[in-house]
């Protein structure tokens, strides 16, 4: 049996996936792998800008493909590394699947530095909603607390 690969080897990863990327003009210089047991399990880089999608970010995309290969939504017992310190909607998702640990290059301030808007969205997450340089608003809050009323009623959910 053969030793797993050292937790460098995956960082290098991370970042030759964050270059090829970058270098096909897919999106910006981010990469990422997720690792069960000493082995890839998901891979991702930035497709911002060639899938037109805001939520391409090398993280995402890593975390959808280790949840497709592996059969399910959540990622316990896995660990993501990646070429930048996650944003907060990537940190988010993060959370959301279970991953047990995060390990990451360049951070949140050395992307800054590049022009991309990591800190600023952290700042803006700090904030009160009402603080917030977009306006946050409630409505029919009833018929949303509705649906979770519901939720807990259904005898057949999946919980997460």
């Amino acid at each position: 049996m053969s030793a797993a690969p050292p937790r460098e080897e995956f960082m290098r990863e991370a970042i030759r996936l964050a270059q090829e990327g970058m270098r096909r003009n897919a999106g910006g210089p981010f990469g990422a792998v997720i690792v069960r047991d000493g082995q890839i399990v998901g891979r991702g880089w930035n497709r911002v800008t060639s899938t037109n999608d805001p939520t391409a970010h090398a993280e995402m995309v890593a975390i959808r493909d280790a949840c497709q290969r592996l059969g399910s939504f959540q990622l316990t017992g896995c660990e993501i590394f990646t070429s930048c310190e996650p944003c907060p909607m990537c940190l988010a998702a993060i959370g959301w699947a279970r991953l047990d640990r995060v390990t990451h290059a360049a951070t949140r301030g050395d992307a800054a530095a590049a022009g991309f808007d990591d800190d600023y969205l952290y700042t803006q997450m700090a904030l009160s909603p009402g603080e917030r340089d977009r306006p946050t608003e409630i409505l029919l809050r009833q018929s949303g607390q509705a649906l979770f009323r519901e939720w807990l009623l259904k005898e057949d959910r999946t919980p997460y």
